[in-house]
């Protein structure tokens, strides 16, 4: 069940869940661990600190301690994920895999069409 809460504060300790489209193993078949180390350091470089993570094949598990920041904890993550999402869906073009490629695309809501998304990978 994906649930979107918005968080009202700019700092703090949170548990953050992150799971892949239909359980998909994303990270495993992409190869794309590597996207979240790269997202880690972005959160590094300004001031939030991960004190706690998994990466599984299909979703991540972390621990974020958030600095103050100007941008709101729901744009730090979401920006986040799209830059994971955009990663993963450049390596299954890479690896030419069509049909899960297909099976992002198709799972798109027409109001997410409608605002330009292409693939639903989380």
């Amino acid at each position: 069940m994906a649930v979107k809460t918005t968080v009202d504060y700019t700092e703090g300790l949170y548990f953050i869940t992150f799971t892949r489209h239909d359980w998909l193993s994303l990270f495993e078949i992409t190869n794309s661990h590597y996207t979240v180390y790269k997202w880690f350091d972005h959160l590094k470089s300004n001031k939030h600190f991960v004190k706690a993570y998994v990466i599984m094949p299909n979703h991540l598990h972390v621990l974020i301690d958030f600095s103050n920041s100007s941008k709101s904890i729901n744009t730090i993550i979401g920006n986040g994920k799209r830059f994971m999402a955009y990663t993963i869906v450049e390596r299954l073009k890479e690896l030419n895999k069509i049909d899960i490629l297909k099976q992002l695309s198709e799972a798109v809501s027409t109001s997410d069409k409608d605002k330009g998304k292409i693939h639903k990978v989380f």
